[in-house]
């Protein structure tokens, strides 16, 4: 058991990235609005997404090369494609992610209610961290925190329908009006923008370079990951629709305000013993996000600019961990009221550029760079084909509901 538990890592780092907003807001949000009518379109989402994450590992295992080399083999104008896309929006993810860490900070540990400071303080105390570990404190660290967080989420979930005295009904709905675009935005963020399975390729190879690892363990790890972000998926939606459907609370738009309701209401449901275990949750959750993306961003930024200036020799990592790091706080000081657009501009890159992933990944992975025992089955490329349509679909149907 410990051998197979030191094999993990990129996987759960995986889990850490994608379980964030997508989690603790969105899949609350649609549990305390649709109770578990859209537990349909999670498990869905998770299905046809589920290969082009899982090409990720695939390929870097397969070539010792990350996703974005394989770009780059391609076409170059794909990479350049990337680079772009995650430099518009790696800023803003960041700021939103840790924004509402520093909220559920405020409420765990008290100190200071400015979302400010809290901010600056976790952005300082993340960068550091992985500055002095590098992969291997967070590999270590993200082990700690996935354990912590799906303890205590299955534990409160299973609290909340002990205590719930409502009659479930898990009949399935397809929203209409505000509540498509919702449903949309969830299908979206769940369980993560496709670009994160760049970050796991990376993640991958770094692995690789203290522990030696095969093609099916790292496809075990990916799994156990990814498993993991649906089953806590499931557990948020049913916290939300035990908790908070029909309790008529109005929830802000505000991230650090949400954190606030969110435990409130929890602890108010569950009784304020659970304060504690709740507040421990949901600090976990964006925490792992805030640190993952922290670190996840730089090394996909740092690759690229190696590949765009033929110059493997230098690392760029510090020069871009630096960059977001002082971009975010940047951001905290001067742009904080701006926050709701640029998150929508966010939101709406990583929304319509989903099939572009996708498709991408899948013509890398079938690709003459792919060794052929390497690649994947009739039913995985199959899979893939409808994933693309599903997503491409997905994507339209947001443009639609959104802008016309």
């Amino acid at each position: 058991m410990i051998k197979i538990i030191s094999k993990l890592g990129p996987g759960l780092l995986f889990a850490g990235a994608a379980i964030g907003v997508s989690h603790l807001v969105q899949s609350t949000r649609a549990g305390a609005e649709f109770g578990w009518g859209l537990i349909w379109a999670l498990i869905l989402v998770n299905i046809f997404k589920y290969p082009f994450f899982q090409y990720g590992p695939r390929y870097a295992i397969a070539t010792g090369e990350s996703l974005l080399d394989g770009y780059y083999k391609i076409g170059k104008v794909f990479l350049i494609t990337y680079f772009i896309l995650n430099l518009a929006t790696m800023f803003t993810i960041q700021t939103a992610v840790t924004i509402v860490t520093a909220g559920l900070a405020s409420s765990l540990f008290g100190i200071t209610d400015n979302m400010v400071i809290w901010s600056l303080i976790i952005t300082i105390t993340c960068y550091i961290i992985l500055l002095l570990g590098k992969y291997q404190i967070l590999d270590k660290m993200i082990k700690i925190i996935i354990l912590i967080l799906a303890i205590t989420t299955i534990f409160s979930t299973g609290v909340a329908s002990i205590n719930s005295d409502e009659i479930y009904s898990f009949k399935q709905i397809f929203p209409s009006g505000s509540g498509l675009v919702f449903l949309v935005a969830f299908m979206g963020w769940m369980p993560a923008p496709l670009d994160i399975s760049i970050w796991h390729s990376i993640w991958t190879l770094e692995k690789k370079k203290s522990q030696k690892i095969t093609a099916k363990e790292s496809i075990f790890d990916f799994n156990v990951g990814y498993l993991a972000t649906v089953i806590l998926g499931i557990c948020f939606v049913s916290l939300g629709a035990l908790v908070m459907y029909n309790s008529g609370i109005s929830f802000s738009n505000s991230g650090s305000i949400f954190a606030g309701q969110l435990i409130e209401l929890y602890t108010s449901n569950l009784g304020d013993s659970f304060y504690i275990i709740i507040s421990i949750c949901a600090f976990t959750t964006m925490l792992s996000t805030t640190i993952t993306c922290l670190d996840a961003s730089p090394r996909t930024m740092s690759r690229a600019t190696q590949l765009l200036t033929k110059n493997n020799d230098k690392n760029y990592y510090f020069h871009w961990i630096s960059a977001l790091a002082i971009g975010t706080m940047l951001i905290f000081y001067f742009l904080l009221s701006e926050m709701g657009a640029l998150v929508e501009l966010a939101t709406v890159l990583s929304f319509i550029t989903a099939p572009f992933y996708a498709i991408l990944n899948y013509k890398l992975i079938m690709s003459d760079n792919m060794p052929k025992s390497h690649k994947p089955s009739k039913n995985l490329r199959i899979l893939s084909i409808i994933g693309i349509f599903f997503l491409s679909f997905f994507a339209l149907g947001y443009i639609l509901t959104r802008f016309i």
